[in-house]
């Protein structure tokens, strides 16, 4: 099967940068750095990147890779703590790569390309940084973009349950956690315990068609997506019941294997620009699972403009039947452009 082996180093990175994170996140407290845009980032966020972009180099070195996180922000002289405890966590992880401090630096820089035509990968090391802070949900996103068309995703969420295990939101990290993966025009979309990477479960999206037994997720922070809005949608279509508010893009996964129909992420400010790595990995997880993805005016996602969905604005998620009434009951809401 096309892009088969590139699937397969895929899963293994994300794996590799699941169990690091895991490790950092059970012992969350000094270790956030902040950016310069004034968002949190951990050492997490920088190892899950440095090790990801390591495998695909070993295995792709002509691909480049859009990465989320600056090195800039990490290597200064007031970071060096934080170089010296990842090199730590790396130790103590007893991992196959054991860089020193200036191929660490390297292998994060690697993920700083822009160009966004022919064959590349991009990544979000930590999606959901605030959830990973409060010790909840989170996601590794990796996906393979091949001439603007999304051939292959990964998603490590490394505190989500399997599907009716436990409850989706609280602290989940004695859970395995679960892997989604997908490539397009493969056998659909699938799910794995990180204990088991080889048993591998298909897939697909709920088949209700009610709007009143319909369940709705959003991002927790209203900074991500307008919730009273949300509200506003959710009464137009006579969905019932609340909102499910979880971080990352663990809702395309919950989504994509039944648990919720809809994932909203509507703009909260006029001409924000979603970033590619928020989504890529999770849009093609969804759409093999059977579900549609498009922006809140109905249009398919462009990968085809750097590092934001330019021609794009928000994401309308959901498993089909209802996606252009959903997309109606939000231009009602008159958004700016």
């Amino acid at each position: 099967m096309r892009y088969e082996h590139e699937l397969e180093v895929a899963i293994n990175a994300v794996a590799a940068a699941a169990t690091l994170c895991k490790q950092v996140q059970a012992k969350i407290d000094p270790d956030g750095i902040e950016k310069r845009d004034k968002s949190p980032v951990t050492i997490g966020d920088y190892l899950s990147q440095g090790i990801i972009s390591q495998v695909l180099s070993q295995a792709f070195p002509e691909d480049p890779l859009i990465g989320e996180e600056d090195v800039e922000d990490f290597q200064s002289d007031a970071q060096q703590p934080y170089v010296a405890a990842a090199l730590d966590e790396l130790q103590r992880a007893n991992s196959s790569w054991l860089p020193s401090r200036e191929q660490l630096l390297e292998a994060i820089a690697r993920g700083g390309a822009h160009s966004s035509s022919g064959r590349f990968w991009t990544l979000d090391p930590i999606d959901g940084t605030k959830g990973f802070l409060r010790k909840e949900q989170y996601a590794i996103s990796l996906a393979l973009i091949v001439d603007g068309v999304i051939e292959v995703g990964v998603l490590g969420c490394p505190n989500l349950p399997a599907s009716g295990a436990t409850p989706i939101l609280g602290s989940t990290q004695q859970d395995s956690g679960t892997l989604f993966a997908a490539i397009r025009g493969g056998n659909g979309a699938f799910s794995a315990s990180f204990d088991d990477l080889n048993h591998r479960n298909s897939i697909r999206v709920s088949s209700e068609i009610n709007p009143a037994n319909m369940r709705l997720c959003e991002s927790v922070e209203s900074g991500h997506s307008a919730h009273d809005h949300s509200v506003t949608v959710a009464n137009i279509l006579g969905i019932k019941g609340t909102s499910t508010r979880l971080d990352s893009q663990a809702k395309y996964g919950i989504v994509a294997r039944g648990d919720a129909e809809i994932y909203l992420r509507l703009p909260t400010r006029k001409g924000y620009k979603e970033k590619i790595w928020d989504h890529a990995g999770g849009v093609i997880i969804l759409e093999q699972a059977g579900g549609v993805v498009t922006d809140i005016d109905g249009k398919p996602l462009e990968f085809l403009h750097g590092r934001e969905l330019l021609a794009n604005r928000g994401i309308v998620a959901s498993t089909g039947p209802l996606h252009r009434q959903i997309i109606d009951a939000i231009a009602t809401l008159g958004l700016d452009q």
